[in-house]
């Protein structure tokens, strides 16, 4: 089955990534002695929930045809599909020492820049008229956090 999507299922997604940042952030929040180091994590996670939130409005606020389906889809395989991938391409399960912040924001920083490259390639998936311009919001957000891992990487070393 050939892919199309609309920006809704991109939303979507979207949603599913940030979820998974969430969960990163919190597990190696638990994995730090430093209370400062605590706090940073748990203020990006913080940050990962209003990212969802915001994607989440930006999804209600799509025009029906932006969510119209552009394959014929039956038992939401797309649905399912777009969930493996956000599962698998950013922010999955990985092993990191927890316990070494210089660590953590690294791998946060490639998980990123991971999500950047993956919207952008979304975004030739997405016809025009189906929401295709909206992904640049997206974009933008995520470039906002490699901005903030860098600055506080650099205040490490």
């Amino acid at each position: 089955m050939a892919y199309d999507f609309n920006a809704n299922e991109v939303f979507d997604m979207a949603i599913q990534i940030e979820q998974n940042g969430t969960k990163f952030y919190k597990n190696a929040a638990e994995g730090v002695a430093k209370p400062e180091e605590k706090e940073l994590l748990l203020k990006l996670a913080e940050m990962e929930v209003d990212h969802e939130n915001t994607f989440a409005e930006m999804k209600r606020s799509l025009s029906e045809d932006e969510k119209a389906k552009t394959v014929f889809d039956p038992e939401n395989e797309t649905v399912l599909y777009l969930k493996a991938l956000a599962d698998t391409r950013v922010f999955f399960q990985k092993t990191i020492n927890t316990g070494d912040m210089k660590e953590i924001l690294k791998e946060a920083i490639v998980a990123e820049k991971d999500s950047i490259v993956f919207y952008l390639g979304m975004k030739d998936l997405v016809p025009e008229g189906k929401g295709k311009n909206r992904l640049d919001a997206i974009i933008k957000e995520e470039m906002g956090h490699i901005r903030l891992l860098s600055k506080e990487l650099m205040a490490i070393k």
